[in-house]
């Protein structure tokens, strides 16, 4: 349904003053390739600035890739973007529907674009576009988050596209609306849509078939989420205490300690094989440290990702 070979776009970054997009800036011959099935919720995960949303410019015939082949059920994205237009829905990153139209006037505009009625597709949207159909005389403008984010994904879907691409569309949303959202999407899916979705939240991970983590440009592991897991092979430990913002400098002095994040109220740390947690328990109490707990826990996809990032740069070297 989606096929990416050796795709590269690069510029400079007016914002990093760096090189950004997505493949490598000096080897012609090395861009980023996937190859996402029909019916699948496919994950791009990476932080801001990974190239995320030049892919799926790209993707969606916005923005022309400087080599490499894109096709989306079947059409090429350079040559066919007419034909892509059509069959894809489309939700940027930062909310793009017209703000002084009332809800309902932008899902009309949107339908007439694409030559269809909201009345002939309404039971194609209605599960998501009934969430919100009794504010469609309010402004979009005046909408909450949550409720922006629902009409936004009811435009995208009003002329049922055979593929729905969506740029981290959860970004500054409550949890609850992110849950519904991504209920949503699980329903589509079912309904035999393919999702290309993106988003810089760890732990909606989970909630795809498969993931791409991605990182300067470049993808560093492509799997099922629980895959991805399955190949972390560090010892990886929780240490909650007292103090923890200073707790973490003293954590990453400690020699055998490969690296140490802050996780909300824990720290994720890795360890040497032959540390005990009864050493390290002993060296941050001599610090000071009360209330101390150290625990061998299950990576997370954002263990993963740190891991296979240190892995990259130590690469590099």
């Amino acid at each position: 349904m989606i096929e990416v070979k050796n795709l590269r776009k690069n510029y400079h970054s007016a914002k990093s003053g760096k090189y950004a997009g997505i493949g490598t800036k000096d080897d012609l011959e090395k861009g980023i390739s996937l190859s996402v099935p029909k019916g699948e919720i496919f994950g791009v995960i990476g932080p801001d600035g990974a190239g995320k949303t030049t892919l799926f410019r790209i993707l969606a015939t916005l923005l022309l890739a400087d080599s490499g082949e894109a096709r989306m059920s079947n059409w090429d994205v350079v040559e066919d973007y007419k034909e892509i237009r059509k069959i894809i829905g489309y939700m940027p990153g930062r909310f793009s529907l017209y703000l002084d139209l009332s809800v309902e006037e932008n899902l009309e505009f949107f339908a007439t674009v694409f030559d269809t009625t909201i009345e002939e597709n309404y039971e194609f949207i209605k599960d998501i576009y009934q969430q919100i159909e009794p504010f469609k005389t309010r402004r979009a403008g005046a909408l909450s988050g949550g409720m922006k984010q629902k009409l936004a994904l009811s435009c995208a879907l009003i002329h049922q596209p055979q593929i729905l691409i969506l740029d981290e569309p959860t970004t500054g949303v409550d949890p609850v609306s992110r849950k519904e959202f991504w209920d949503m999407l699980k329903k589509l899916k079912e309904g035999g849509m393919t999702i290309l979705v993106s988003t810089a939240y760890m732990d909606e991970a989970n909630r795809c078939d498969r993931i791409a983590l991605m990182r300067n440009g470049e993808f560093i592991a492509i799997d099922t989420p629980a895959n991805v897991i399955a190949d972390y092979e560090q010892t990886l430990w929780s240490v909650k205490g007292d103090n923890l913002s200073s707790m973490l400098a003293d954590i990453r002095a400690f020699p055998q300690v490969q690296t140490s994040f802050a996780f909300g109220d824990e720290h994720h740390i890795t360890v040497d094989h032959n540390l005990t947690k009864e050493e390290l328990n002993i060296y941050l109490s001599d610090k000071g440290y009360t209330n101390i707990s150290i625990n061998e826990i299950t990576p997370t996809v954002e263990d993963c990702f740190l891991a296979l990032t240190k892995e990259e740069e130590e690469d590099g070297k």
